[in-house]
């Protein structure tokens, strides 16, 4: 649930296992910020020291995409000495601001206790917000959680519902988990998930409660 991905100087992929990170999004519109954009240079140069001192003063005045990048430096130990209560810090900053991919992170935070006490409550929160914001591996993580009544109740009808809305994005995995889901659903079920997930196209992704009509 967490992989965390940094590009170094030849253009490779450095991978950190945890359970649920996103990758490190480089390349933005945010040129005016000349510290933001030279903290990007250092991270494609392998220059993890001088990228944490670039995204730390840009995450400082408040820029989401510094707070973001900051949090996976804290938290992969690039650059900076691993710090989760940081990079909780950091990623709930930028995920209060609207960044999808830190509402991601940050439920992820939530789900695993890393630097930050373990809640389900806000996991839930943090992924759906993340969901309704068109990231597909967050619904994903909610359907997988519904379905194995991971840290919440079961609830096979909203699982198989956020699986749909994980097909929908282009999540990879989604597809064999509707599956799973779906072998255990009853044909009423099956329908009342479905007709959840065409009401959730109407009234906006997660926004209506699972139903048996």
């Amino acid at each position: 649930m967490f992989n965390l991905f940094l590009k170094d100087k030849q253009g490779s992929i450095k991978r950190a296992f945890i359970t649920c990170f996103v990758c490190l999004s480089l390349v933005s519109s945010w040129r005016s910020f000349a510290d933001y954009e030279e903290g990007v240079d250092a991270v494609l140069n392998g220059d993890f020291e001088t990228a944490y001192v670039e995204f730390l003063i840009e995450a400082e005045k408040g820029l989401d995409l510094a707070q973001y990048n900051l949090s996976i430096l804290y938290y992969s130990g690039q650059g900076v000495e691993i710090n989760l209560e940081e990079a909780f810090k950091w990623s709930f900053s930028a995920a209060s601001q609207g960044h999808v991919a830190a509402m991601f992170n940050l439920a992820s935070l939530y789900y695993n206790g890393f630097g930050v006490e373990k809640s389900s409550q806000s996991t839930v929160e943090w992924y759906g917000r993340a969901a309704r914001g068109g990231h597909p591996e967050a619904a994903y993580r909610l359907a997988l959680m519904k379905f194995e009544a991971d840290q919440i109740p079961e609830d096979l009808v909203e699982a198989h519902a956020w699986a749909n809305q994980a097909i929908y994005n282009n999540y990879g995995e989604a597809p064999a988990l509707l599956s799973r889901i779906e072998e255990r659903l009853s044909p009423k079920k099956l329908s009342a998930a479905k007709r959840l997930f065409a009401r959730w196209q109407i009234t906006g992704v997660g926004q209506t409660d699972s139903v048996m009509d």
